[in-house]
């Protein structure tokens, strides 16, 4: 398994809209094309207008396979439409656990 962190920073003051938007447009499609939401927040310290999701994939081609299906999607491209201009910075990592790691 790979986690696939993403982090994005929105616009001051944005941030509500876009989560309202995200749930209302991009939520269901992320859940039912990604599959595994591993969690969704909003920071209270450190930066802030901050969002951190985090999705788990099989592979790095499970991952490729998925997000491509996602990418395709008209629905999709509608949201991206709407939700991207508010995004200030983007930020992604690709996790790998350790042998030890309670998550696998």
């Amino acid at each position: 398994m790979i986690v696939e962190e993403r982090i994005y920073r929105i616009q001051a003051g944005r941030l509500p809209e876009y989560l309202a938007r995200y749930e209302a447009m991009g939520f269901d499609l992320q859940r039912r094309i990604l599959g595994n939401l591993i969690g969704y927040f909003t920071t209270e310290i450190g930066p802030l207008s901050s969002i951190v999701h985090m999705w788990g994939y099989d592979s790095l081609d499970d991952r490729a396979r998925r997000r491509a299906e996602l990418a395709g999607l008209a629905e999709w491209q509608d949201y991206l439409r709407v939700c991207t201009p508010m995004i200030v910075e983007m930020e992604n990592r690709i996790l790998v656990p350790t042998s030890f790691s309670p998550l696998r």
